[in-house]
């Protein structure tokens, strides 16, 4: 049951019951309704139950009655009704005056009307009021789904999920940053106790009860929903629906584009820049906007990266998410201020251009992909693009990582993190027919090819070796784990069979080109 007293007064045929004493507690709620039927009641009265009485057992001792009526208030009792014309006439007026000072409700009941009559008016009473409970939580439940099941974001998360459950609610970042508040608490009081523990439970703010979940997604807490005002009495029956808006608002921060979590400025700047890369915002238009957010990436050398990975649908949305995490904890990256937007392409992120090198942000993220433990063979994937002075070069920055990940399977030795530099030369020479590619080959080391096949293989491996790093002998040597001396008479054998002069930059650039010509028509 969970009624109040001035609500029981208003059940027929309670209602044609007088309340002559504690009217300021006519608020207390009557969880049980029980009747006095032995000398130690009162040792049994539970907290919220309300005691039904003819006062047989006082009638005779107002010392009695008065212990009775402070066991009841000590003890929670909702109130006392007692039943007039049987053995009392009239409520003794001290009684009254004592219930009066505690502010316990005492109630005189109608004498035509038995004790099992007000019960079960009150029971009827109850079990219309949960029926109504029970089908509000239901068609809530159903809001939620539909809001759920509904394709694209047209009303904002937050704001929708409070209006549903109609419960004034509050969403704090793991960071302990309050994203989202429409209750009248402040934030020093939402954080009262702050770090929490990943669990559900109840919290008192103010003069209110509320109830705090957190927001799981792969079993890692990425913050808090926080459900201001309700009525812990009805918490059993409402928890599966404040549940069940926690999981909604948590599937959407892992699910979609938007980044509930991240700074006002940065989340708008965000939707502008996804706009801006998709073709709906002039670059120069983005660079206004950038300057009104205060976001001053624009403004010097910067770099866009696109990461990726091979899972796809919901376990891809995941992963982009984890990874997007990591570059924000990340103790060099997150001091760049980088900007991060979910779009169709991957996680594309802004980031300006210094102070590390290319080679010093490649390790940076390549660190990255090592803490989240990917699984061997769905390792993520990321490009970066060179550097842009000017805002104009955001769709050129966005074009080169875009062709840096469709030529991913020429990466090769570059690993899993690129530079668009790296791939360069392979992006313009990949517009070169494979025919004429490897007619360039064969002419190249014809001189070479007429050898023996385990003799054209191992020279042709000291040659690359020696290429790749730029033409140093002591270098190639240790690579190939063989003398300085055999190395050298390789090179000028090779010299002469191929009819080049290793001085020379043309005859380096015709014999670089060969391998790179071999490597593309190997994975085609």
């Amino acid at each position: 049951m969970h009624l109040t007293v001035e609500e029981a007064l208003s059940v027929y045929p309670l209602s044609e019951a007088k309340l002559i004493a504690g009217s300021k507690g006519k608020h207390r709620v009557i969880k049980s309704v029980n009747v006095m039927d032995a000398p130690d009641i009162s040792d049994w009265i539970k907290e919220g139950e309300m005691l039904l009485t003819t006062a047989y057992l006082i009638k005779d001792s107002l010392e009695d009655a008065s212990a009775l009526l402070q066991t009841l208030n000590r003890r929670g009792s909702a109130g006392l009704g007692i039943k007039l014309g049987r053995f009392w006439d009239a409520v003794p007026e001290k009684l009254i005056a004592e219930a009066e000072k505690m502010n316990f409700p005492l109630i005189e009941l109608p004498f035509q009307f038995t004790f099992s009559d007000q019960m079960n008016g009150l029971f009827r009473a109850e079990l219309t009021r949960s029926t109504s409970v029970l089908q509000s939580i239901m068609e809530k439940q159903r809001k939620l789904m539909r809001f759920a099941l509904r394709s694209g974001r047209s009303r904002p998360l937050f704001e929708s999920v409070s209006e549903v459950i109609e419960t004034p609610l509050a969403v704090v970042s793991a960071r302990g940053d309050v994203v989202f508040n429409n209750s009248d608490n402040a934030v020093p009081q939402l954080l009262e106790g702050w770090p929490w523990q990943s669990r559900n439970q109840r919290f008192r703010i103010g003069d209110k009860i509320g109830f705090r979940l957190p927001l799981l997604q792969g079993g890692k807490c990425s913050g808090y929903l926080l459900y201001c005002s309700i009525d812990p009495l009805l918490l059993p029956v409402e928890e599966s629906l404040f549940i069940q808006g926690a999981e909604l608002i948590s599937y959407h921060l892992h699910s979609g584009y938007e980044d509930y979590f991240e700074h006002a400025g940065h989340r708008e700047f965000s939707g502008l820049l996804r706009l801006c890369l998709n073709g709906g915002m002039p670059c120069a238009e983005m660079a206004q906007a950038a300057s009104k957010l205060e976001v001053g990436l624009l403004q010097a050398p910067f770099q866009l990266m696109l990461t990726d990975t091979i899972a796809s649908g919901d376990a891809r949305q995941t992963e982009l998410h984890r990874l997007k995490e990591e570059y924000l904890e990340h103790p060099l990256l997150r001091d760049l201020n980088g900007i991060h937007v979910m779009m169709n392409e991957g996680l594309v992120s802004l980031y300006p251009a210094e102070p590390y090198s290319p080679e010093q942000f490649r390790e940076l993220v390549n660190a990255c992909f090592g803490n989240l433990k990917f699984d061997k063979g769905y390792y993520p994937r990321a490009a970066l693009s060179s550097a842009k002075v000017k805002p104009e070069g955001l769709k050129e920055a966005f074009a080169e990582i875009k062709e840096c990940m469709g030529m991913f399977q020429h990466w090769g030795a570059h690993g899993n993190v690129v530079h668009y530099r790296q791939l360069e030369l392979n992006l313009l020479l990949g517009r070169i027919p494979a025919e004429t590619m490897e007619k360039y080959c064969n002419s190249s080391l014809r001189g070479l090819q007429s050898r023996e096949p385990d003799y054209v293989r191992e020279m042709l491996h000291t040659l690359e070796v020696y290429l790749e790093n730029d033409g140093h002998v002591n270098e190639t040597a240790k690579k190939l784990f063989i003398h300085r001396n055999t190395a050298t008479y390789r090179i000028e054998k090779l010299s002469e069979l191929l009819d080049v002069d290793f001085k020379k930059i043309n005859d380096l650039m015709r014999l670089k080109l060969v391998f790179i010509f071999r490597k593309m028509l190997e994975r085609e």
